[in-house]
């Protein structure tokens, strides 16, 4: 957009309405700007495209590019409106009428929300619009229950019924780093330091970072890998031939199997993420160390995983505050 233009509608900004201000953009666009006919024309899945390209340059996984590309496709698709004449009341409308139509938890449509607000923010910082549409559509509260973790009993319960050497190296890693399941099954053999027992692992957006197992779950890892009998690069394979990579899917069946069988509900891996984070926060490690560990850019996701014993919370009031 040009600079003179940009200028008078920062200028008029006070005084029109957000309709206002948007129909004095096309007047002005259509009347001064030579780029007119170009913005004009670009069409909405050209902008979507645009958005795609600019997170993938950012570094977001394929898994998060595919829900960004599928949560804006739908809306454009229903909405079947210009992007650049969007207004707040139609994407509040489409989401009550996407919760309505889905059945969807206010968790599903929060998130959905974050995603077209990731993609009119974009185009406002890019100049394509005036202001995003999203700015008046908050976060959708919702209820914030307590989390289970696992508990010492079940793990060790988890560990007696292991069948074979692999899966029980792979709930002690999972158990002592707290590592994504994703970052799990990208290990390789040449990742893990036994001297040190630390391993480094590649999470969201590839970003590098190293964390540390305990010496119960180093000695599981050397047992496993001394029983293989083939030449794959992978931390974790298939017991069968040819022996691959063993997938996210995978160690989530496994882990769901072995639950089954000590009659424990809703065990995943995620679980052993939130019980390592648990624990270290309810033995005195800093959230910071904590954060660092678990690889989240921001603390207050830190915070969400991991949840403090009440006791603790108890013994530490009688002996600062009481």
């Amino acid at each position: 957009m040009d600079e003179k233009l940009v200028c008078i509608l920062n200028e008029m900004a006070d005084f029109f309405s957000i309709a206002q201000m948007k129909k004095l953009q096309e007047v002005l666009l259509k009347n001064l700007s030579s780029e007119t006919p170009q913005r004009e024309q670009t069409s909405n899945e050209t902008y979507l495209k645009m958005f795609i390209d600019a997170k993938q340059i950012e570094g977001c996984s394929e898994r998060t590019l595919q829900y960004y590309k599928m949560t804006v496709e739908h809306l454009l698709a229903t909405l079947d409106v210009p992007v650049r004449k969007m207004t707040t009341d139609e994407i509040r409308s489409y989401l009550a009428n996407y919760q309505q139509r889905n059945n969807c938890s206010k968790v599903t449509v929060d998130n959905v929300r974050r995603n077209i607000s990731s993609f009119f923010s974009w185009l406002e910082e890019e100049d394509y619009i005036l202001k995003s549409p999203m700015r008046r559509i908050h976060k959708i509260k919702t209820k914030q229950s307590v989390k289970e973790t696992i508990s010492d009993e079940m793990i060790e319960k988890l560990r007696d019924n292991c069948e074979c050497a692999r899966n029980l190296a792979m709930i002690d890693l999972l158990y002592s780093t707290g590592i994504r399941v994703g970052e799990l099954v990208r290990l390789n053999i040449s990742d893990i330091d036994f001297e040190e027992r630390e391993c480094i692992v590649y999470g969201k957006g590839d970003k590098e970072r190293r964390v540390y197992f305990d010496a119960k779950a180093k000695l599981h890892l050397q047992n496993y890998i001394n029983s293989r009998h083939d030449d794959n690069p992978a931390l974790f394979t298939t017991l069968d031939a040819p022996y691959d990579r063993l997938k996210i899917s995978g160690v989530e069946i496994r882990v769901r199997e072995l639950g089954r069988k000590i009659s424990m509900e809703r065990i995943h891996p995620h679980k052993f993420r939130r019980t390592m984070a648990t624990r270290a926060i309810d033995k005195g490690m800093p959230i910071e160390q904590v954060q660092k560990i678990l690889g989240h850019s921001q603390i207050d996701t830190t915070m969400q995983y991991a949840i403090v014993n009440q006791n603790n919370v108890k013994t530490a009031h009688r002996k600062y505050i009481a």
